[in-house]
């Protein structure tokens, strides 16, 4: 893919919200670009709308130019203010050094780190942790005002904000983020920045600062340099990935949707993006797939004309498990979803299993009370889906009483040990939807 090819490419899928420059598609057309988008390592891992930045640098990868990932180490220790109404907690030092290794382990999935045209991942703490303050201050801090850095969108509203205003150590974020786009145009001939449109600010100084420096080493005023100097290096912002009705993007009813397994479950991700709205769904398939641009369109018409079917959502969630974590990972949140469905679940793994019921109501019992058996109606009246075993007797004889998704025909079925879904639990179900699980524990006391 060359230069104009995936710049209309990303134009399509709506990704560049603004540009330092209109000569970096021509700039890109004519040789390959080196950019660089960073992540400060807030958690010990990314979550989903931190894609749309990584996925961007894949892109550009898949197009033969080299891609930088860097995490903010140092950065990490102030904290960026934009977008935050009051001073982040600092984070300790062991912490951010868990973060910074997590982070780099949900990076590395994505893009490519070996081979030809290998994704380079680097820390920031590498090169500030040698800068002494004084040094700072005349190499860096002398290039700006703080006139112009009170000019800035994440300074000004923060300034605004007359019960928590900023702090000096958050204003002088930008100076270090600024610098480290003059690190890695110096070491890895870094000529591009990507990032959101809350970024602007940041990416911009950074811009600016390496053509300052470039003018005070060569001794000459900025405005004598030749045009196409200053144009060598550029800055690409993003929209920020929001809902059509104005709400923040990767949040669910159970809080943040992260990259990780152990943080957010493939079958939970799956559910997430199956919900996704009907005005959503478009902008979600641009931002975070890799699905052609025709058949993007076909399924812009199936919400159109045949939205029940929800077809761009089903996906949606397949394109983005199997993104996120594999093939192996989409059968099982696919197994999982059918298990809710009155599906047959007694082949499930113990990992699926419980991950399709963690929603349910769950009820600890010791596994000893199987030995004897455990009447049916016992589990229904126990769990709250009958109001007393008469209740349940004739819920039974209606045929609406399932046990592992297997109807119950006779009400004095008892549950014995070899009724266990993966040697663990039983699911209790009434109706269409109201399930209830309950877990034998051994050490459980009931």
């Amino acid at each position: 893919m060359n230069g104009s090819s995936l710049f209309s490419d990303l134009e399509f899928r709506g990704l560049i919200k603004q540009s330092t420059s209109p000569d970096l598609q021509e700039f890109a057309e004519k040789q390959k670009l080196t950019l660089y988008a960073g992540f400060d390592p807030t958690a010990n891992s990314l979550h989903v709308g931190s894609l749309l930045p990584i996925l961007t640098l894949k892109r550009f990868q898949n197009a033969g130019h080299r891609v930088i990932a860097l995490v903010g180490g140092a950065t990490g220790m102030i904290g960026d203010p934009t977008g935050k109404s009051q001073e982040r907690t600092f984070l300790s030092g062991r912490i951010l050094e868990e973060n910074v290794s997590g982070i780099r382990r949900v990076i590395e999935h994505f893009l490519k780190t070996d081979g030809e045209n290998q994704a380079t991942l680097v820390n920031n703490y590498d090169w500030f942790q040698g800068i002494g303050y004084l040094q700072f201050l005349r190499e860096v801090g002398k290039h700006f005002t703080v006139n112009h850095m009170m000019a800035k969108e994440s300074v000004r509203a923060r300034l605004e904000d007359r019960d928590h205003g900023i702090s000096y150590t958050e204003f002088s974020y930008m100076l270090l983020q600024a610098y480290d786009y003059v690190v890695l145009n110096e070491r890895e001939g870094c000529n591009l920045q990507i990032g959101g449109s809350d970024q602007w600010g940041n990416i911009t100084a950074g811009v600016e600062l390496i053509r300052r420096i470039r003018a005070h080493r060569e001794n000459r005023a900025e405005d004598k340099s030749d045009s196409e100097e200053k144009e060598s290096v550029f800055g690409l912002t993003q929209p920020l990935v929001m809902k059509a009705d104005g709400t923040k993007f990767g949040k669910s009813e159970s809080g943040t949707v992260w990259l990780t397994a152990d943080r957010t479950s493939p079958y939970q991700l799956y559910q997430f993006f199956v919900g996704t709205s009907d005005a959503d769904v478009g902008t979600l398939l641009r931002y975070f797939t890799f699905l052609t641009h025709d058949e993007i369109r076909r399924l812009d018409d199936c919400v159109k004309n045949e939205p029940g079917k929800r077809e761009a959502q089903l996906v949606l969630a397949r394109e983005m498990v199997k993104l996120i974590h594999g093939d192996h990972a989409l059968e099982n949140a696919l197994q999982a979803t059918k298990a809710l469905f009155g599906a047959e679940i007694s082949s499930l793994s113990r990992d699926v299993l419980l991950d399709a019921f963690a929603g349910a109501p769950t009820t600890l019992k010791p596994r000893a009370t199987l030995t004897a058996g455990i009447s049916i109606t016992d589990l229904l009246t126990e769990s709250g889906l009958c109001a007393s075993k008469g209740a349940a007797r004739k819920d039974i004889q209606g045929g609406g009483i399932y046990l592992n998704n297997v109807r119950v025909e006779d009400p004095a079925t008892l549950v014995f040990e070899k009724d266990l879904l993966a040697a663990v639990c039983v699911v209790v179900r009434k109706g269409k939807k109201s399930y209830h699980l309950f877990r034998f524990d051994e050490n459980s006391h009931g």
